[in-house]
């Protein structure tokens, strides 16, 4: 069986290929792609490749997506064909020292799913078993492709402890900054939004209703806005890194006050550095931290959020557009002129 898909070959280079349907073996799960979207990670992969994600080429791409389950293999009871369905791109091995901590999103082996910008997509075993489930039935596919995404963000402000009252300044209107503005607000905070593209500062105002954005190219000293915008002037309760950018990080250590929290959550490129105020982070007694990844836990209370209204994520879609177009769709998103873009075969 055939299938069209989008194949990586090497930095810069994808291509929408004839290639055969990777038939569902013990446990697997075959699902008919309806709904696929772009990412950061995956225009990293598409600029400078990834170590974890691309393992051989050419490799399948992409990984937000939702479905219908068109097969399955030997063993499979929890699904039947016909079911519509998302499933995360990981699943933790559940033996490992840390899953045996309970801390799942470091798993040693977690096991990856790549290859959504497809006709089809072949669900491995582990996955099937602990990270795909069955989409309510009035959910689109397009806003159940979502859960993977916002599942970062649960598990980002979930360990970050953001409660009612606090000043929560989130950096970045990406995908990613404007989920976290938005589940900080639903938390009953005080959210203040900044960024640089005045099309996404006003869907931060839309979307996520947070209470103030700041255009950053208007400031030479954006901690000044940050800290009359907060309690008192002492500072931000709590500041959020949504970008990656190490200039970031170091801009967002100056806006949270004495006793504050800084949470780094936008991943900068492998090797990147920074440079702390030591007084700043010592005596005023500033907390720190950072989260990667999901977990089987936050996937399940991202899509619950998506299902239940909460987060209206169909706003986030800037485009929609055609498989055979996902080169264009990826630089579409790069140059921030679409949130996301829908991919549809």
């Amino acid at each position: 069986m055939k299938m069209k898909a989008i194949q990586y070959w090497g930095i810069n280079d994808i291509r929408y290929e004839e290639v055969e349907v990777k038939e569902p073996q013990k446990g697997e799960v075959l699902v008919k792609v309806e709904a696929a979207l772009t990412c950061g990670t995956d225009v990293k992969t598409y600029r400078r490749s990834h170590p974890v994600l691309i393992k051989s080429i050419p490799s399948g791409f992409g990984h937000e997506f939702s479905g219908v389950v068109a097969k399955v293999g030997a063993g499979v009871s929890s699904f039947k064909v016909g079911d519509r369905v998302v499933a995360a791109n990981s699943a933790p091995c559940g033996k490992c020292f840390f899953c045996r901590q309970e801390q799942y999103n470091l798993c040693e082996h977690l096991e990856f799913l790549n290859g959504a910008y497809a006709e089809y997509i072949t669900v491995p075993k582990r996955i099937v078993e602990k990270n795909m489930i069955q989409l309510p039935h009035n959910l689109p596919f397009e806003l159940a492709a979502f859960a993977e995404p916002l599942a970062n963000v649960v598990h980002g402000v979930e360990r970050t402890g953001i409660k009612k009252g606090d000043v929560v300044g989130v950096v970045g209107t990406g995908p990613i900054g404007l989920m976290f503005a938005r589940l900080a607000k639903l938390k009953g905070a005080t959210v203040i939004s900044a960024g640089r593209n005045p099309e996404k500062l006003k869907l931060a105002k839309e979307f996520a209703s947070v209470d103030e954005v700041v255009d950053l190219k208007k400031y030479a000293n954006p901690e000044k806005i940050f800290k009359s915008l907060s309690r008192e002037g002492k500072g931000l309760d709590v500041a959020v890194e949504c970008v990656g950018l190490p200039e970031i990080w170091e801009l967002i250590m100056r806006c949270v006050r004495k006793g504050g929290i800084v949470h780094f959550f936008g991943g900068c490129k492998s090797g990147s550095t920074i440079s702390l105020d030591t007084t700043h982070l010592h005596y005023d007694d500033i907390k720190i931290m950072s989260v990667f990844h999901h977990t089987p836990k936050y996937f399940r209370m991202a899509l619950d959020l998506i299902a239940a209204g909460h987060v209206d994520v169909e706003k986030l879609i800037g485009k929609k557009m055609k498989l055979s177009q996902a080169k264009e769709a990826l630089e579409i998103h790069e140059r921030g002129e679409a949130v996301k873009v829908l991919l549809t075969p």
